[in-house]
């Protein structure tokens, strides 16, 4: 059973408005988000934390389970945390960000290939940066699960190096947003 736990739950402070809310391509980030999941994912959770009320309701028509993060000021992990927590029993697990509005297909189904290959992790890759989604092995919760708040995911990849895949995937690997200018990059690229 594969999940993928998305990550909604900052403040989208940089923006100055809730990004997630924003359209690119004709639809709202998070619906493009989470439909990208829906034919690959047995279950799916999006956390939130900062007004998670903006969200809910989309979430609902979208027929999403969603998770709050109660901590989510204390940094990115809590949240992965969260997600991990609510979608234990899966095998393993796609973390995505929010905010990447393109998600290619053919990378989250070569993915799955390569893990039920033998990857423990596996990550999309363009010019040398390693992007998003990631998709854990479940033999890799209990670690992720331990990281301290000061420490990121990075600490877990770094760890299992020998068990990583990278794949090339395109820039829209590495393409997410936090700006007004970074919004508008990534609706004149796609």
């Amino acid at each position: 059973m594969i999940g993928a736990v998305i990550l909604a739950a900052g403040e989208s402070k940089r923006m100055g408005r809730p990004k997630l809310l924003l359209e690119v391509k004709g639809e709202r980030v998070i619906d493009r988000v989470v439909n990208s999941f829906k034919d690959v994912a047995d279950e799916m959770v999006v956390v939130l934390g900062h007004e998670p009320e903006n969200l809910i309701p989309i979430l609902g028509e979208l027929e999403v389970r969603w998770e709050i993060n109660e901590e989510y000021q204390e940094g990115m992990v809590s949240s992965i945390k969260t997600g991990v927590k609510t979608l234990k029993d899966c095998e393993a697990l796609f973390l995505a960000l929010g905010d990447q509005p393109i998600i290619k297909q053919d990378f989250l189904n070569a993915a799955i290939d390569a893990w039920k290959n033998g990857a423990k992790l596996v990550s999309p890759i363009h010019e040398g940066k390693k992007g998003h989604p990631v998709l854990f092995d479940r033999s890799l919760f209990e670690e992720i699960l331990s990281l301290k708040r000061e420490e990121t995911l990075r600490k877990v990849i770094h760890e299992h190096d020998e068990d990583h895949e990278l794949i090339d995937a395109g820039e829209w690997a590495i393409m997410d947003f936090d700006t007004p200018e970074d919004y508008q990059a990534v609706k004149e690229k796609f």
